[in-house]
């Protein structure tokens, strides 16, 4: 059972790029939408719309099968300086609650408001005010997770999309964890899940239980950390100034490029987009990666 005295809330916005394109476009209102480049171009879905994720439309899937999934679908092509100033308008609402608040993405973020500028002492009230000033300010609508810690508040926040709010209390987070597939561990993506459930691992009660040999063989210096996950424990703490630690450039080619100088070129390119990515935030790289 956890000990800690923090009260942490997840902010989610729901659906955010497509959510900010049917609120400027009231005729996309009410449609199935798709954020992402074209599917002749071999585009992919960068955000659907809770009315095409009705049909089966979910981000990353490529562009071409979503309008399979949904021959209605609506494309719109992704403006990504719109969507940096939405989401700098809705870290401010957040930021006027506590200034502990952590962006994860431009659609995300972690805030600790067990100290907090309103004097609210009920976290609930805070994410319930906090979701309302998005809706009243910005026509938008954000789900919230209320709990102890920053890996319970984000499961919490996914638990009744769209518009939701759930309330992990120290004294159920037993309750909660009891039922939850090892997927919802931080950490555990499709290849670490299929190594778990070679060994018998579904739920994350089974982590607990798992002899931690026998844990670490499967998943390496994984182990420990997904052990204090299956308790409900994290003691990260909120952090405003984290340092980022990746930064990517990809693009997507209308047709496979086969010419040995083109793709030099295009990695080159690439590679040149990423240094000055690095150069402009003052930061080193230690790995490079290519996929």
């Amino acid at each position: 059972m956890l000990e800690s005295p923090r009260r942490i809330i997840h902010v989610d916005m729901d659906a955010f790029y497509a959510s900010v394109e049917q609120r400027d476009c009231p005729e996309l209102r009410g449609r199935p939408v798709a954020v992402g480049g074209p599917a002749e171009s071999r585009g992919v879905v960068a955000a659907a719309s809770y009315e095409a994720r009705a049909f089966g439309v979910r981000s990353a899937i490529p562009m071409a099968r979503a309008l399979r999934l949904c021959p209605e679908l609506v494309i719109v092509r992704p403006d990504f300086a719109r969507y940096r100033a939405v989401s700098q308008q809705v870290m401010a609402i957040l930021r006027s609650c506590t200034p502990l608040v952590e962006p994860l993405s431009l659609d995300e973020a972690y805030l600790d408001v067990t100290d907090n500028l309103w004097g609210e002492p009920l976290a609930s009230n805070v994410a319930r005010n906090l979701k309302a000033l998005i809706r009243a300010e910005l026509n938008l609508s954000a789900s919230a997770g209320v709990a102890p810690n920053k890996f319970l508040a984000k499961i919490a926040s996914g638990w009744k999309k769209p518009d939701g709010l759930t309330v992990i209390a120290p004294e159920r987070v037993e309750e909660f964890l009891r039922e939850l597939p090892v997927e919802a561990l931080s950490g555990v993506g499709p290849v670490t899940a299929k190594k778990l459930r070679a060994i018998g691992i579904e739920r994350l009660l089974d982590v607990r239980a798992a002899e931690d040999e026998r844990l670490r063989r499967a998943v390496g210096s994984l182990a420990g950390w997904l052990k204090s996950l299956s308790r409900g424990e994290d003691p990260r703490l909120v952090e405003p100034d984290r340092q980022r630690k990746s930064l990517s450039d990809e693009n997507t080619y209308e047709k496979d490029l086969t010419d040995l100088e083109k793709i030099r070129g295009e990695i080159e390119r690439i590679a040149r987009r990423t240094a000055e990515g690095l150069e402009r935030r003052k930061l080193r790289a230690r790995t490079v990666t290519i996929k």
